[in-house]
């Protein structure tokens, strides 16, 4: 006679429950919140939820005011300036952090910049100048900080940065932006394959267009709006928190065998022809 099958799962299952017992005691960084509207705060926001302990970082005095309150409420215990264009700023962070925590399970990178004058003009325009600083900040500072991680992740860990569909494809008005983020969706593939022995997977996620105080930048960003609504099947935006709840699935242990993809969260845009 055949035994009788048993599912596991309770009738009624909570993913975000599930989610939450994979974070509790889980340690890490998230870098790019400038406000409550960040991409980075939708993220931070849904991993304290779930049990994470954070580390927050701010750009410098004038950001502190505006990162400080929310870092407070999501009861990070490690908080201070980061400018990944200041030497040694990257490393000093993460010397704090081995020492107060002595270890890192995850890092969340949500930084990007390109100058105004680069980025509203045609890609074959941009300086040299522009071109370099966008890349630093934008793709080897996330690089740094996985170098930089790797022997914080004694245990394994997870590795995440966040991409624009403007990587994969040509988005009018994305300009510099594109190749930069295209560089950025590679090193993860890169990234991902050579600390993969060490156990920390690596992702680039990759949300539609969010009215963030960092797209405020991109010229005609409405224009995207409109398109990603018209065109995505949902027929509307995601927002931070759909977001967040990716990333949260990301770092639980619910998502062990997956390393280095972009993880579309667009409401299916980039399916689109």
């Amino acid at each position: 006679m055949t035994a009788e099958y048993v599912d596991p799962l309770p009738i009624v299952w909570d993913p975000e429950a599930a989610i939450g017992e994979m974070l509790k005691g889980k340690k890490g960084l998230v870098v790019g919140i400038a406000n409550d509207q960040s991409i980075a705060y939708g993220c931070a926001h849904k991993l304290r939820a779930f049990g994470a302990e954070l580390a927050v970082t701010w750009l410098n005095e004038k950001a502190e005011q505006h990162v400080r309150p929310h870092a407070e409420a999501l009861g990070a215990t490690i908080m201070g300036p980061m400018d990944v264009m200041k030497p040694g700023e990257l490393e000093n962070l993460f010397e704090r952090i081995a020492r107060e925590w002595g270890r890192l399970d995850f890092l969340i990178h949500a930084i990007a910049f390109a100058p105004r004058e680069d980025l509203h003009g045609r890609v074959v325009d941009c300086s040299w100048e522009g071109f370099a600083q966008a890349m630093h900040v934008s793709c080897w500072s996330f690089i740094r900080m996985c170098k930089l991680a790797e022997p914080l992740m004694t245990d394994g860990g997870v590795a995440i940065t966040m991409s624009y569909y403007g990587a994969d494809k040509v988005v009018n008005r994305y300009n510099l932006m594109g190749p930069v983020k295209a560089a950025l969706e590679a090193s993860v593939r890169y990234v991902a394959a050579e600390l993969g022995p060490q156990g920390i997977r690596v992702f680039a996620v990759s949300p539609g267009p969010l009215k963030t105080r960092a797209s405020s930048g991109i010229s005609h960003f409405d224009e995207l709006v409109q398109m990603a609504q018209e065109r995505a099947p949902a027929q509307r935006l995601v927002d931070i928190a759909e977001v967040g709840r990716v990333v949260a699935f990301l770092v639980g242990g619910a998502s062990s065998g997956m390393t280095g993809d972009t993880i579309y969260v667009d409401g299916g845009l980039h399916n689109m022809a």
